[in-house]
């Protein structure tokens, strides 16, 4: 349990303790409202006291140095871990009081979370349909849509043990799409993946929000989250440092220094006075 500094008197008399500002109550109108959010694992606070709103159908970027805490927001706010503290509700429904209603809603693409990868990309897909309670003729018509909008078509009967890292990602969103989702959380889905198979997964996900989806993205690369996004939130140190539109949060610098300028972290190294010279010499 987090300890609160004590406070004394003059006279050595202990004061209260200042309450906690008081956080406010999730909006129901939001595609995702997070509230007072902390995780702690052993020493480290990964997350503290995060709260943050995705209005509906927007593509929100959430952006942050490594260890700034986004994978493991992204993994309290779809059940996936559960929060030391606080809330996290998907279209005003709570994910810890009703967890399958809940999750009824989201498509997760989690980062580093293996697949059943001795099975097919059709087999895959299929599968998540099955798992998640459908019937087996709308999977089985959704599978085929999804293997045709992710060029997986030629690839269908490939174990996904074989496929690369764009089409892995590419099944993967498959996956967590064939269940007609209101909200995706894609944690890095742009890791490892090739130019094509990037803007594929771009068309598609745009297609989505266009359609009325709305999508909650975390990436390390700038540029794309500022073409590709509406609203972003920076985080640093498990807090929310800005969020809101790309442009209000950007100002008049570019989404990457505007980043930098809050974050911090940008060195004046000393210059590789002997790396220029071991080049010159060669």
């Amino acid at each position: 349990m987090l300890e609160t500094p004590s406070v004394t008197t003059s006279l050595g008399a202990p004061l209260p303790a200042p309450a906690a500002p008081p956080v406010p109550p999730p909006n129901p109108a939001a595609a995702l409202s997070l509230r007072g959010l902390w995780k702690r694992f052993g020493d480290k606070t990964a997350v503290a006291g995060l709260s943050l709103d995705v209005p509906a159908g927007s593509f929100y970027g959430l952006v942050g140095p490594n260890g700034a805490g986004k994978t493991t927001t992204l993994s309290m706010a779809t059940g996936l871990l559960r929060p030391d503290f606080g809330s996290a509700h998907v279209h005003g429904i709570d994910m810890w009081g009703n967890p399958l209603a809940a999750k009824a809603k989201l498509g997760v693409l989690p980062d580093g979370v293996r697949l059943f990868d001795r099975l097919t990309g059709a087999q895959l897909i299929t599968y998540a349909g099955l798992l998640r309670g459908m019937n087996r003729d709308t999977v089985q018509a959704r599978t085929e849509d999804l293997l045709a909008a992710m060029d997986l078509v030629e690839a269908r009967d490939k174990y996904v043990v074989d496929y690369s890292a764009g089409m892995t990602k590419k099944v993967a969103l498959a996956c967590a799409m064939i269940h007609a989702p209101s909200v995706l959380v894609l944690d890095e889905p742009f890791e490892a993946v090739d130019p094509v198979s990037a803007a594929n997964i771009r068309d598609i996900l745009a297609g989505y929000v266009a359609g009325g989806g709305s999508v909650i993205v975390s990436s390390h690369v700038m540029d794309l989250v500022q073409r590709m996004c509406s609203h972003v939130a920076v985080i640093n140190n498990g807090l929310v440092l800005a969020a809101g539109t790309v442009d209000e949060v950007r100002g008049n610098q570019t989404l990457e220094d505007r980043f930098v300028d809050l974050v911090g972290g940008r060195k004046e190294g000393e210059s590789l006075t002997w790396l220029r010279n071991s080049s010159a010499s060669n």
